[in-house]
C-alpha cells in the first residue's frame, strides 16, 4: 500500500540508524567482540540501541546492565516499546489519513532485579522480585527464549548481576514439570514442593503458597501469572487448571505447569544447614568491605558444596552485555560493596564481573552520554571502565543526543504563557527539521495525546504532515549522522518529568481486592459477637459436641456423628452463677457478626432470656430513623432545588480523558461516569469519593472539574493543609496544561498581593479552577459562575467549616473525596440516602507495603535507609516534634553523611517549606525529615520508605495515612514502625500496632476502618449522638438497621425473609424437644444427651474441607443464598475447590434447595415424622384433599426430590 512520502514510516527508523557508518564500523567490531566504547549514546537513545542490536544480531542473547531499580524498570518499559516499533506497518485507517499502531511484541524482555535484601537479614526478597528472577533464570535454563524469532534479551541492574544465585544443574535439580496423564501422589508432591521452599497455606493467595484437599492440590509457582490446581484420580494427574486468587475459581484448563523453586534463598539455607562437605576457598568469590560476617546459616554456605553462580553462569559465550552509563555502575557497585560482610560469599565485585566477562569471551559494549548534549559536532574519548582507561570511541563523533538543548524540560508547573512559548518554539525547530530532510518520529503515550498534537500541529498551518504513533516512550533523541528525530510527549508538551512507568509482568489477581468486611477467619478467642436474637456474647472459640445418642445411627453413616459449634459466653443471670454458653452450630454462623462499637469501652454482656438486648434494639431503631430521616430530608432540599445541568462531553473532554498516561481501574471509571451522569442532572450533585490512599480519587475530581470549566462554570476545590493544596495544583495544572484553564492557588504559599489579584480575578470570570484551603470559604471571596466545588478529606475541617459545605450542598453541584474507607455495611445502609462511589481495586502492579514494628535502632536506621538509596528512591522520616527535629537531623546526618536531607515542618515559613517539598518530590533531596505534615496529599512515587518515629503516639487511622505515603508505584515499601526501647506498650497501642501488621494487604483500609471503630470509635463517622446506639447494638446489626430504615421512609416494599424450619426424622433435622438447636445449652451428662441431637447431614465433613475458616464460609453462603442459582454456583464452587461432592455435601445442598423453595412459597416449616408431609404456612398446615401429604420413598435422596415436587406444584 502507498504511503505518503512526508509520513516517515517508524520501521525505516533502524534501517536508516543501521545504515550510518558509524553502527556499521561497530557491527563488525562486535563480531570479534572484546570490550567495545559506545561513548556518544544519549540515555534516552540506549533502549533503542539495544533494540537496534537486537535486529543485527537477533541470535545473540544480550544483557543490559543500569545503575538501580528506577533506570532498570524505565529502561525495560523504552525497550519493549522500540520492540514494537520494529514490527510496525503503516496503514491507512477510515477517512484516508495516515495512523501507525503498534503491533504486540513477539517478544518482550525479561526483567532481573536485585533482591532489595541481603541474605545475612532476616527476611526474604518480595514475591515479585523473586517471581522476575526465576523467570529469567527458567527461561534460560529451558532455551524457551533461544529459539526463533530471536535470542534472549535480559534488563537487569549492577546490583543483581553481583548477586549470586545457584547454578543452572542445580536449579533444573529443583524445577518440576508436570502434565496431565502424569502419575504423582499427592503427600509426595506436597512434601516435595515443601522441600522447594512452597509455604503449605490453608487457602493459596500468593506467590509461593501451596494447599492439599484430598486429592486436589493448589500450587502458586513463582513465574505463573496464577495459581493452579491439580486434580488427582488416585494417583494420576486428571486435570491441571489456573484458578483466581481472589473467588477461588478455576479460569481454565493448561496443558502442563512447570514448578520451579519458590525462591533462591530459602533452598541456599536449607542446604547450608546440611552441613555438606566445604568447598575450597578459590571456589568463592566474596565482596570486599564490609564488616565481619554474621552468624547466620545463609553465609556459611560458603562452607557448602559447589560455589554458587551468577547470572554469566546461565548465559553462552556469545552474550552482549550493553553498559549503560558504566562509570555510574562501578561507582553504585562500590557503594553497594561497602555494605556487604566481608567473606560473605553470595556476592561478587565489580572486578570480579569486568574479569569474567573477558575470560568467558563475552562482549561487552559501554554506552555513555557524550560529554556535550545536543552538540552533534562534539568528539569526547571514550570511556572503558574496566581499567578505568580512556579509548576512543567505536562512534568517531556522538551517535545519539538529547533534545534537552532544544526542549528544556521544566521541574515544576510554569506559567501557562512561558509554557506556551517553549511550545510554540519546538513545533517550529520541528518544521525546520523537517525542511532540512531529517525523518521526525512523534510518540505519544495514548490516543488523546495523539489528537491532541494532530490538532495542535494543524493549528500552526505547517505544511507537512506529522502522524504521532501510540508508543510509550520517556524521552525523545536526536541522530545527526541518520537524520533521524524521534519526539515524545515529554518534548511536545514539557510535562511527564517524575514519570512512572508501567513494567511489563505477568499479570496476577492475588491481592488487587480485599474485601469490605472483616470475615468470620479474623474472629479470636475472646472477641465480642452479636447474636441476632441473644445480643453481644464472647467467642470462645468451636467445639464438636454430640449430635445423637443412644444406638441411633445416622442416614448417611454407621459411626455416631458430631456437630461443629461455636462457643459464645454470656453473661450470668445472676451474680455468682457460671457463665452459660451458647452453642451456635456452624450451620447457622449466619445470625453472628463481629462486634464493632463506638466507644473504647466494651459493653456488658446480655443475658441469655433477658430484656435489655430487645430494649436496646428498639432504641436503636427509633434511632436509626432519625438518621434517615436527616439525610433523606437533605436530600429532598437538594432534589427541590433547580440545579445547573451540565452539557454532555464535548470533544476535548474526551480528548482529554484519553490522555491520561495512567490505565484507569475499574472502579475509578465507574466513579468517573457515576459523578458526570450525577453533574448532567437538573439538580445540584452531592456525591462522595470514598476509596483508600493511592486508589485514582483525584483523577475523579479532575475529570469533573474540567467538564465543568468545558461548560463555562468555575470549580473551587477545597484542601485541608497547604501542601496538599501544592500538590493538587502542579497536577491539576499539569494535567490541563494543553488547554485554555487558568488554574490558580490561594494558600499560605502566596503573597498578599498575589492571594489579591487571584480574588478579583475570581470575581471577574478569570479564573477557572481555584485551589486553596479554607481561605476559600473566607467572607472576601466571590465567584462570578461557581459550578462546581470539591472538598478533599472532608472531615478535618473545622465545625462552622462544615456548616457551610452543608449550604452549599443545596447550591452548586458538590464533589467530596475521602480517604478515610468506608466500610461495606455502611455503604450499603446509606445506598439511597447518600450518592457514594467506593473505589476500591488498585492500580495495576501496585503491591502491598511491608510493615516492620522495631525497636529505635541507629544502625537499622542507617541500612534502611542506605538501601532505599542503593535502588534509586528516596525516604520519609517522620518525627513529629518541631523542638527535638534539628537534632534528629544531626543524628541522621551523622549516620549517612552522604545522603541529602531536607527537613519540613508546620511551623516553618511558607516559602521555606514549599522549596523543601519541591526539592524532595523532583528527587533533589534523599530524605525528608519531616511532622504529619506528610499526611495527606504528598504523591511522590520514588519514595518507598517510611520511617515512623514513636509510633506509638499515633492512632490506627493516622499510621495508616502515614503508611499511604509510600507504595505508591510499583517498588516494594517499606513502613518502619520505631518504638521506645523497653516500652510497656497500652493495650490500645499494642492493637493499634497489630492492626497495622495484620491488614497489610491492598484495599486494606477498609478492613482498618472497621479496626478503627473498635479502638477509637465511630462517634466521628454518623454523629457522637449515634454512638451509644452503634455501642449496644453494635455496628453490623445497626447498619442494617438503617438500612431498613432509609427503605421504609423512601416507600420502599422490604420483603422480609421467611426463615424456614427443617425436621426430617430421616435426617434427624432438629432435636427430639422440638426446640432449634441453636437455643440448646450444653447437655450435662447422660441424661441430657437425649436432649441434645444435632443433625449429621448438616455438616460438612472434615475429610472434605479440613479447614474450620473454609467450613464457616461454605455454611455462611448457604444460608445467604436465595435462589436456585445463586445456589447452583455454590455447587460449581465446591467441586471446584474440594473435588467431588461426598453424599453428605449432596444432601446438604439439596436440603438448602428445598428451604429455598420454601421460603419462596411462605412455607415457616417443612416437617417429616416417618412419612407424613407437614407443611406450615401463616400459622396453618397444608394439606392435600383434607390430609398430609405422604412420601414413598425409602431412601434420604429419594424423599428430598418427592418435597421437592411437592414444593413446587403448591
Amino acid at each position: 500500500m502507498p504511503q505518503d512520502a512526508d509520513v516517515p514510516a517508524t520501521g525505516s527508523l533502524f534501517a536508516r540508524v543501521a545504515e550510518t557508518p558509524a553502527v556499521q564500523s561497530l557491527a563488525r567490531r562486535l563480531e570479534s567482540g572484546g570490550a567495545l566504547s559506545g561513548t556518544g549514546v544519549a540515555a534516552s537513545a540506549q533502549p533503542f540501541f539495544a533494540a537496534l542490536l537486537r535486529k543485527l544480531f537477533p541470535q545473540r542473547p544480550i544483557v543490559v546492565v543500569t545503575d538501580n531499580l528506577r533506570t532498570q524498570e524505565m529502561f525495560q518499559q523504552d525497550l519493549a516499546t522500540w520492540l514494537q516499533v520494529a514490527g510496525c506497518k503503516l496503514q491507512v485507517a477510515s477517512g484516508g489519513s495516515s495512523t501507525c499502531n503498534l503491533q504486540p511484541a513477539t517478544f518482550n524482555p525479561l526483567f532481573y532485579p536485585a533482591w532489595e535484601v541481603f541474605p545475612h537479614e532476616n527476611k526474604l526478597p518480595h514475591t515479585d522480585v523473586i517471581s522476575d528472577r526465576l523467570q529469567t533464570l527458567v527461561a534460560l535454563a529451558e532455551n524457551s527464549a533461544l529459539r526463533t524469532p530471536h535470542s534472549a534479551l535480559v534488563v537487569t541492574s549492577v546490583t543483581a548481576l553481583l548477586q549470586k544465585t545457584f547454578p543452572p544443574a542445580e536449579l533444573k535439580q529443583h524445577t518440576r514439570v508436570l502434565n496431565r496423564g502424569d502419575r504423582a501422589d499427592p503427600l509426595d508432591l506436597v512434601e516435595w514442593l515443601e522441600a522447594q521452599g512452597y509455604e503449605p497455606e490453608a487457602q493459596v493467595t500468593q506467590r509461593g503458597e501451596i494447599a492439599l484437599r484430598g486429592g486436589i492440590v493448589d500450587i502458586f509457582p513463582p513465574t505463573s501469572p496464577w495459581p493452579v490446581r491439580l486434580e488427582f484420580f488416585g494417583n494420576e494427574l486428571e486435570s491441571l487448571r489456573e484458578f483466581d486468587p481472589l473467588t477461588q475459581i478455576s479460569r481454565g484448563e493448561i496443558a502442563n505447569v512447570t514448578l520451579p523453586p519458590a525462591g533462591e534463598l530459602g533452598i541456599l539455607k536449607r542446604e547450608a544447614e546440611r552441613g555438606l562437605q566445604p568447598a575450597s576457598s578459590s571456589e568463592l568469590q566474596p565482596a570486599s568491605g564490609g564488616s565481619e560476617p554474621p552468624n547466620n546459616p545463609l553465609v556459611k554456605r560458603s562452607e557448602a558444596r559447589a560455589p554458587l553462580a551468577t547470572l554469566l553462569d546461565h548465559l553462552p559465550h556469545e552474550t552482549v552485555f550493553l553498559l549503560c552509563e558504566p562509570d555510574q555502575l562501578a561507582a553504585h557497585a562500590a557503594e553497594y560493596a561497602a555494605q556487604v560482610p566481608a567473606g560473605d560469599p553470595f556476592f561478587i565485585t565489580w572486578e570480579k564481573f569486568r574479569e569474567e566477562i573477558s575470560m568467558r569471551g563475552m562482549t561487552s559494549v559501554e554506552l555513555d552520554e557524550a560529554e556535550t548534549v545536543g552538540t552533534p559536532n562534539s568528539n569526547p574519548a571514550g570511556i572503558s571502565a574496566a581499567n578505568d582507561q580512556r579509548a576512543e570511541s567505536e562512534f568517531g563523533a556522538p551517535l545519539f543526543t538529547s533534545l534537552e538543548a532544544f526542549r528544556p524540560l521544566a521541574t515544576r508547573a510554569v506559567e501557562p504563557q512561558i509554557a506556551e512559548a517553549q511550545r510554540r518554539e519546538f513545533f517550529h525547530q520541528l518544521h525546520r527539521w523537517q525542511r532540512q530532510g531529517y525523518a521526525v518520529h512523534i510518540f505519544c503515550n495514548n490516543d488523546g495525546e495523539r489528537q491532541r498534537f494532530t490538532e495542535i500541529w494543524s493549528e500552526f498551518g505547517f505544511d507537512s504532515p506529522l502522524t504521532p504513533v501510540i508508543g510509550t516512550l520517556a524521552r525523545g533523541f536526536l541522530c545527526e549522522e541518520a537524520k533521524v528525530i524521534v519526539v515524545t510527549d515529554a518534548e511536545i508538551f514539557g510535562r511527564y518529568r517524575v514519570q512512572r512507568p508501567r513494567r511489563l509482568k505477568l499479570p496476577h489477581a492475588a491481592g488487587m481486592r480485599s474485601a469490605l468486611e472483616i470475615d468470620f477467619a479474623d474472629l479470636e478467642y475472646g472477641d465480642l459477637v452479636v447474636h441476632l436474637q441473644h445480643g453481644i456474647g464472647r467467642y470462645l472459640g468451636l467445639k464438636n459436641l454430640p449430635a445423637s445418642s443412644g444406638n441411633r445411627q445416622s442416614a448417611i453413616g454407621n459411626r455416631q456423628s458430631e456437630t461443629e459449634c461455636l462457643v459464645i459466653e454470656y453473661a450470668p443471670a445472676s451474680a455468682g452463677d457460671e457463665p452459660p454458653k451458647l452453642y451456635v452450630p456452624v450451620t447457622e454462623a449466619h445470625l453472628i457478626s463481629k462486634y464493632v462499637g463506638a466507644g473504647k469501652a466494651h459493653p456488658p454482656l446480655n443475658t441469655l432470656g433477658g430484656t435489655r438486648w430487645h430494649k436496646a434494639k428498639e432504641h436503636a431503631e427509633r434511632a436509626v430513623r432519625d438518621v434517615a430521616a436527616e439525610l433523606l430530608q437533605i436530600q429532598a432540599a437538594r432534589e427541590s432545588q433547580a440545579g445547573h445541568a451540565f452539557a454532555p462531553d464535548v470533544p476535548w473532554q474526551r480528548e482529554f480523558e484519553s490522555s491520561f498516561i495512567y490505565e484507569e481501574t475499574p472502579d475509578q471509571l465507574t466513579a468517573i461516569s457515576a459523578t458526570k451522569s450525577d453533574m448532567e442532572r437538573a439538580k445540584p450533585m452531592d456525591r462522595l469519593i470514598c476509596g483508600d490512599v493511592g486508589f485514582g480519587k483525584t483523577e475523579v475530581a479532575i475529570r469533573a472539574a474540567f467538564k465543568a470549566v468545558m461548560d463555562g462554570r468555575q470549580v473551587a476545590v477545597l484542601v485541608p493543609t497547604t501542601v496538599l493544596a501544592q500538590q493538587h495544583f502542579n497536577n491539576f495544572r499539569e494535567r490541563m496544561a494543553d488547554y485554555p484553564v487558568r488554574v490558580e492557588l490561594l494558600s499560605r504559599y502566596r503573597t498578599r498581593g498575589e492571594q489579591q489579584r487571584v480574588v478579583q480575578d475570581l470575581a471577574a470570570g478569570a479564573v477557572d479552577i481555584v485551589i486553596g484551603t479554607h481561605r476559600l470559604v473566607q467572607a472576601d471571596i466571590a465567584f462570578k459562575d461557581l459550578g462546581l466545588v470539591v472538598i478533599d478529606e472532608e472531615q478535618r475541617f473545622g465545625v462552622l467549616h462544615k456548616e457551610k459545605f452543608k449550604r452549599l450542598r443545596t447550591l452548586v453541584d458538590v464533589l467530596t473525596l475521602s480517604a478515610t474507607p468506608i466500610p461495606r455495611t455502611l455503604y450499603l445502609a446509606l445506598t439511597g440516602a447518600r450518592d457514594m462511589s467506593t473505589i476500591q481495586t488498585p492500580p495495576h502492579d501496585r503491591l502491598p507495603v511491608e510493615t516492620i514494628v522495631t525497636e529505635y535502632d541507629e544502625r537499622l536506621i542507617r541500612d534502611v535507609i542506605q538501601r532505599e538509596l542503593n535502588r534509586g528512591g528516596q525516604v520519609f522520616f517522620l518525627h513529629n516534634r518541631v523542638m527535638t527535629i534539628l537534632t534528629v537531623q544531626q543524628k541522621l546526618q551523622r549516620l549517612l553523611p552522604n545522603a541529602r536531607i531536607v527537613v519540613g515542618h508546620g511551623q516553618m515559613n511558607a516559602d521555606d517549606l514549599e522549596e523543601v517539598m519541591t526539592q524532595f518530590v523532583n528527587g533533589e533531596a534523599d530524605v525528608l525529615l519531616s511532622t504529619t505534615i506528610i499526611e495527606s496529599g504528598l504523591d511522590i512515587p520514588n519514595a518507598n520508605t517510611i520511617i515512623i518515629d514513636r509510633a506509638d503516639r499515633f492512632g490506627l487511622s493516622d499510621l495508616y495515612q502515614l503508611r499511604g505515603r509510600v507504595g505508591r508505584y510499583k517498588h516494594q515499601a517499606y513502613a518502619y514502625l520505631l518504638l521506645p526501647r523497653h516500652a510497656r506498650l497500652l493495650t490500645d497501642v499494642r492493637k493499634r500496632i497489630s492492626a497495622m501488621k495484620q491488614y497489610a494487604s491492598l484495599g486494606s483500609g477498609f478492613k482498618i476502618a472497621m479496626r478503627d471503630l473498635e479502638i477509637r470509635g465511630a462517634g466521628n463517622l454518623l454523629g457522637s449522638e449515634q454512638s451509644g446506639h452503634i455501642t449496644a447494638v453494635g455496628f453490623e446489626l445497626y447498619c442494617q438497621l438503617l438500612k431498613q430504615s432509609v427503605a421504609t421512609l423512601k416507600g420502599e416494599k422490604v420483603k422480609p425473609r421467611v426463615e424456614v424450619r427443617v425436621a426430617l426424622d430421616f435426617l434427624e433435622m432438629n432435636a427430639e424437644s422440638g426446640v432449634r438447636s441453636a437455643e440448646l445449652k450444653e447437655p450435662a451428662g447422660d441424661a441430657a444427651d437425649s436432649a441434645f441431637r444435632i443433625p449429621h447431614s448438616a455438616i460438612l465433613p472434615h475429610r472434605y474441607a479440613p479447614e474450620p475458616q473454609h467450613r464457616i464460609e461454605i455454611y455462611r453462603k448457604l444460608a445467604q443464598a436465595t435462589d436456585k442459582p445463586a445456589l447452583d454456583a455454590l455447587e460449581k464452587e465446591l467441586r471446584d475447590r474440594f473435588g467431588p461432592l461426598p453424599a453428605a455435601v449432596e444432601l446438604l445442598l439439596a436440603v438448602t434447595e428445598m428451604k429455598i423453595l420454601a421460603s419462596e412459597k411462605s412455607i415457616t416449616v417443612v416437617e417429616v415424622k416417618e412419612d407424613k408431609l407437614m407443611l406450615t404456612r401463616h400459622g396453618d398446615f397444608i394439606t392435600l384433599g383434607g390430609k398430609f401429604p405422604r412420601l414413598t420413598k425409602k431412601n434420604a435422596t429419594g424423599r428430598l426430590k418427592e418435597i421437592k415436587k411437592l414444593l413446587l406444584a403448591i
